[in-house]
C-alpha cells in the first residue's frame, strides 16, 4: 500500500533548497560568533584539548576491540 505518493527513496541532503540555506545561516553565524567571541574561545582551547583525550579514548576502543590482546576468540591475530 502505497502513501503519500513516496517512491521509498530518500533524497540527498542537499536536494532541498531549505537545508541550503540552513547551512548557510549556519556557516554565517558560526563565522560571526568566532570572530567576535575570540577572545574567549582561546581562552578555552586549552580544556577543549585536555577533554578531547578521554573522549577519543572513549569513542575509539571500539574498532579495535578494547583491552585485552587478541580477545580469546580463538581466531588467529589480524596480521597488516
Amino acid at each position: 500500500m502505497e502513501h503519500g505518493g513516496h517512491d521509498g527513496k530518500t533524497r540527498a541532503f542537499f536536494a532541498s533548497r531549505a537545508n541550503i540555506v540552513l547551512i548557510a545561516f549556519l556557516a554565517i553565524s558560526g563565522f560571526y560568533l568566532v570572530t567576535e567571541h575570540q577572545a574567549h574561545l582561546l581562552g578555552w582551547l586549552p580544556w577543549l584539548l585536555l577533554l578531547a583525550c578521554p573522549l577519543l579514548h572513549l569513542f575509539m576502543h571500539g574498532g579495535h576491540g578494547g583491552h585485552g590482546g587478541n580477545g580469546g576468540s580463538g581466531s588467529p591475530p589480524h596480521e597488516h
